[in-house]
Order: structure tokens, then sequence, then C-alpha cells
């Protein structure tokens, strides 16, 4: 197997380009001894360890002011911010940069960073997300532009592939994915899209995910991509969803098997938290990690803004209505000493119902890192734990607008961001969103004393 994900030493737009696919003749990733970890209750989110020295987390669990004056009361403060995410980050910073207001962000959690936090594994020396694999792709020159100000992108086309039929296959599919696992020939585009206009399902009107998924890549690839893959991901059926769940299914017509053409793709050189540091990094804010937000609330003088980007059922869940549902993960680490690698790319999807987990991500690939171990770690998901995933069924989504009313009824409040709008977005669109809202309403002509 051929390295795939393409390292660069500099950003540039992509160039639409044919790429091999992965070899077909690998048999399943080899088994090995993994590191043991006795009788010691590991926690769902993995079984983490830092090294010493990482940057953006507090020593223990109590609250711990990362940035700041320890002696800071809460009025004296113009902004609160909840959250240390993309979203509350952004928005800190451009509040205290470009209009000079104190600013404080309150986290409940030990670190900052939000879900992209990443760390240097103390065992194997290799850097890898706390939260499941991160990867940057946009085509909007203000966010490219943003983020480049505080830290330094290599360029890093990522690609996925999955485990269909015992061989690995390009996803999303293209063509070599179609020849491999429909048993066809296909050479040229116009073929491609010949397949996909015959084996496309057409539906008068498509009214959930299953027809959705079905309209774009047809019966042969729903059954063995896509299928039992939502239901691992979602434990529902893709019938059991809302169709645009699926509206951006990808099928590509030609051999490039890069996951997204978008035109930066690229990671942080140092990791995402040197990344959240940099942000942060600001006179006029102040971050407390392990901090609640709902033991402050009260505390807030009238008048102040706060920026939201939690969950909007956890904000109003006093008024007793009934919860969104949303999706977590469960990540299960295992260190593999003195082993190269153990899979033949970063991340490995496992669509079918042979396995429990989604997919396998081994973080030694990313930025082609050097180390004599490797570290992979399984992805199952679950209806406890963080919340990551919305769970957009009819009967959440006539939730959310409940909440969304109540949400535009708070004076003082901005619900921003993926939690905060019971919607799931990657980091370009929390990026994107968090700039236009900032411009929106507290840019120049809608500035907010």
């Amino acid at each position: 197997f051929r390295r795939l994900s393409t390292f660069r030493p500099s950003i540039r737009p992509a160039q639409h380009t044919n790429i091999p696919t992965p070899r077909s003749d690998l048999s399943m990733p080899p088994s090995a001894t993994t590191s043991t970890q006795g009788d010691k209750k590991v926690d769902p989110r993995g079984d983490h360890r830092y090294a010493k020295n990482t940057p953006g987390v507090a020593p223990g669990k109590e609250p711990y002011v990362y940035q700041g004056s320890k002696d800071s009361k809460i009025e004296d403060y113009d902004v609160v911010v909840v959250g240390a995410g993309l979203s509350g980050a952004i928005i800190g910073r451009r509040f205290a940069e470009e209009q000079g207001k104190k600013v404080l962000i309150v986290e409940k959690r030990a670190h900052i960073g939000g879900n992209c936090f990443d760390y240097i594994d103390e065992e194997t020396g290799i850097l890898m997300n706390q939260y499941g694999a991160h990867l940057f792709f946009t085509d909007h020159q203000d966010v490219y532009d943003y983020i480049c100000k505080f830290a330094k992108w290599k360029r890093w086309e990522h690609q996925v592939v999955g485990m269909i039929d015992g061989q690995f296959c390009c996803i999303p599919p293209n063509i070599t994915t179609i020849n491999m696992v429909c048993n066809q020939n296909i050479k040229t585009i116009e073929q491609m899209d010949k397949w996909l206009a015959e084996n496309r399902v057409k539906y008068d009107k498509i009214t959930n995910g299953e027809e959705m998924a079905k309209s774009r890549v047809g019966e042969v690839l729903y059954e063995k991509i896509f299928k039992h893959y939502t239901y691992k991901q979602w434990q529902k059926w893709p019938r059991d969803i809302a169709p645009e769940v699926f509206a951006r299914l990808p099928a590509r017509n030609d051999y490039d098997t890069r996951y997204k053409n978008r035109t930066y793709q690229c990671l942080p050189e140092e990791g995402y938290t040197p990344f959240f540091v940099n942000l942060l990094k600001h006179d006029n804010v102040d971050v407390h990690l392990n901090t609640d937000f709902f033991a402050l609330k009260d505390k807030i003088p009238k008048g102040k803004i706060i920026i939201y980007t939690g969950p909007v059922d956890y904000y109003f869940a006093s008024l007793g209505f009934e919860k969104l549902e949303y999706r977590s993960i469960r990540f299960h680490i295992e260190r593999k000493m003195n082993y190269g690698f153990y899979q033949p790319n970063s991340v490995v999807n496992y669509p079918g119902p042979e396995v429990d987990f989604t997919r396998i991500v081994e973080y030694k690939h990313f930025l082609n890192q050097k180390s004599p171990h490797t570290i992979i770690v399984k992805e199952t998901t679950t209806d406890e734990g963080d919340p990551y995933y919305p769970v957009l069924n009819d009967r959440n989504k006539a939730l959310f607008q409940k909440y969304k009313k109540l949400a535009d009824q708070e004076k003082d409040v901005h619900f921003v961001g993926r939690l905060a709008n019971y919607k799931y977005f990657d980091m370009e669109a929390a990026i994107k969103n968090a700039l236009d809202y900032f411009n929106d309403h507290f840019g120049k002509e809608n500035k907010q004393s």
C-alpha cells in the first residue's frame, strides 16, 4: 500500500488530480499486543495520557484560572463567553481585539480547544486528538486567512478508506471503488456518470434518509457502505433519519481519492491546542477552566453580553422540557509498542455489521509523524456522554424549534455554534459561523455597547 495522504510544505489551492486508490489485496489489520490498564476504570472518552507540559490544561479538577487575574470579579467583564471551543474562542478574541472589551471565557472541561483539543501521548510521543480526528478544509478565503493569524498550517489532503468485502476501498466511492465493489470495469468519467445514472433510485418525493441515500449512490453502495455504518453511528436505520443528513452523500465520477476537494486542506503544524493558545492569548481575555457557567449565571449583572455555545436544551434545563437527543463517541485507545504502522491509512472505516466500531484512526499517519510505536483508536457511538452529533429526526427537529423560540426571547444572550443551534458543523462551518455572527451582530454597523 502506497502512502496516500499528500504532504506538502506550503499551503496552496488544491488541484484536481487523479491519484491511485488503495491496493485491494490487503488483508484485515493484524493483531498485536496492546498495553493493558489492569483493573483501572477507563474513561469512555479514552485512556488519555498527556505528556508533561501539555499546554492549555488545568492541573486538576478544581476550577482553574488558566489565563487572567484570580482577583477579577464577574462585574469587571463586558462579555461572558461559555465554552473555549472554536465558536467561543473566536468571538471572544474578536470582542477583545477589535472592540477592547474585557472578556471572560468559562469552560467546564479541564482544557481549552473544545473538541479540537490535541496533545502529545506520553508513551508513544505521537500527537493525537482527544475527541476524534479533526481535519480542516475550506473554500472560504476569510476562514483560511483568519486561522493563519494564529498558527502555521501544512498542506494535508485527507483520505479515507473503508474495509469492504475484505478489501480497502476509497471513501467517498470513486471509479476504482465501484470497480472493486460492484465488479465493474469503468474507465472514464462518462462511463461513471452513466453507471450512476442507471443505478441511482428515482423517487417522486424523498421522505427519509434511506431514500435520499439511494437517490445519491444507488442500492449496492447503500447496502455495502452506508446502511450499516449509519446504524452503528446513530443506532437508527437510515429510513428513520431525516433526508437532509444524506443530502450531500458523495460519489465521485473520477479517480480522485481525496475526502474533500476543497481549495485549502491543511493541519496545524504544531497541533490544534497551540493554535488555541495563540487564539486566546490577549490581555483582555481571561479563561477559567473546570468552571460551570450555571453556577455563575445568576451572578452576571444585567446588560452583560453572554455568548453561549453549549447545548441549547442544557441552558433551559430548569424548565423541565424534554431533552434533545445527541450521539456521543467512545474512544477505545490501544498503544502498540515497537510496532510500526497498524493500518495503511490514517482513517479506516468499517461500514459493515461484522464489527461494532465505526472506524479506526491511527494518528501517526497525520503529518507523517515519526515514532517506533503506534497508537490506534477504535470508535463506537453511544447515547451517553458528551454531545457530539444532533439526532435529526422529526421529534428532535420539532423540539428544537421550541427551544429556539425560548432562545430568541433571551435578552443579551447569543446562542452560537453547533450545540446551541442543534446543527452539525465541521470546523470550517464553525469558524465561518462565528466570524459571520460577530460581523452581523457586533460589527461596526451593529456594534453593541
